[in-house]
């Protein structure tokens, strides 16, 4: 039977080790964390972050975020660095050696290598008179007071330092880039943000043959029957210039057809709503939505879309925006 109150102090315990050892770094922010930053900005090709065993997880992950913040960057991994992948690398790029020993054999024996090439070296190490503390252009120190493993053999509180560390140097070069959110979600165009951003109303709206239009002049009961063709619970109606004046949906006809069915053959003008929700196609998606579930009282599941010449071009209904992820 395993004991609760063990297994609580013990995971507290690895969090305030592994809490105060991120903190620590934050006096190691000097002269030297900001050479390394503006040796990244001036890089004119690629960072190359390389480590082994739990470094080399942890290096995976700097390099991963390094990319998708605006600093093209990958891993490699120093094993097969020694058997050709070296060839990656040229004079231009910046190397990020990370060994919290600084004596890891892989790294080691890749260093002249690297030296040769002519590419700049920065050492993410616990130890300054390592080798690679002592081999390397720029020192950025990531030792800790103690690993978080009771037995202190198992890269714990060092490796979330470093990791921490690579995100500290990743966000201040995104800050210098004056990266953008827009410029987040073009390297993400498969996520969630990069939908939310990068999706505008013209994307996902129901245009051409597709999109429901009637004329002002013609009846309920024809807008009712477009409605039906389209499948969109909606009709935009247009003038004799094919401008839109109003919009008709199954909500209006619903509550009409309660009182009297002899509105279906009056013109669809004078049920129609004059002053309808309506968005412009080169308006992002999330827009839409978000107009969609702000309308009070409830929220509308249909919006007219209207371009700069009062044309209306399109119509997106709730379920367009869903599919797509848009949320």
């Amino acid at each position: 039977m395993s004991n609760e109150k063990n297994i609580k102090a013990r995971a507290v315990e690895t969090l305030d080790i592994e809490g105060k050892a991120v903190l620590a770094l934050k006096d190691r922010i000097g002269d030297e964390f900001v050479k390394v930053v503006n040796c990244i900005l001036a890089c004119p090709a690629r960072v190359v972050v390389t480590g082994m065993g739990k470094s080399g997880h942890v290096g995976r992950k700097i390099a991963a975020t390094l990319a998708s913040t605006g600093t093209p960057a990958f891993f490699l991994h120093p094993a097969e660095a020694f058997h050709g992948d070296l060839g990656m690398v040229t004079e231009n790029d910046v190397v990020i050696a990370i060994s919290n020993s600084g004596e890891s054999t892989e790294i080691v024996n890749i260093l002249p290598i690297i030296r040769r090439i002519g590419a700049t070296i920065v050492a993410m190490c616990g130890r300054r008179e390592s080798q690679l503390g002592k081999f390397c252009d720029y020192f950025i120190d990531i030792s800790v007071e103690r690993e978080a493993c009771p037995l202190g053999l198992a890269p714990t509180a060092s490796t979330t330092a470093t990791l921490a560390m690579g995100d500290a140097i990743a966000m201040a070069l995104m800050s210098e880039r004056n990266f953008t959110s827009q410029d987040f979600a073009m390297f993400h165009p498969g996520g969630a943000l990069g939908r939310r951003l990068l999706l505008k109303v013209e994307n996902v709206m129901h245009t051409g043959k597709d999109n429901p239009l009637i004329h002002c002049g013609k009846t309920v009961k024809d807008a009712l029957f477009v409605m039906t063709d389209k499948g969109l619970g909606a009709v935009s109606v247009i003038d004799d210039d094919g401008k839109f004046v109003g919009l008709i949906t199954d909500g209006i006809i619903r509550r009409a057809l309660a009182k009297d069915y002899k509105f279906l053959d009056e013109a669809v003008e004078k049920s129609m709503f004059t002053e309808p929700l309506t968005i412009a196609p080169q308006q992002m998606a999330a827009a839409a939505l978000s107009v969609m579930e702000k309308h009070k009282p409830r929220p509308v599941t249909v919006l007219p879309v209207i371009d700069d010449k009062g044309i209306p071009v399109g119509i997106v209904h709730l379920t367009d925006l869903l599919r797509q992820g848009v949320v």
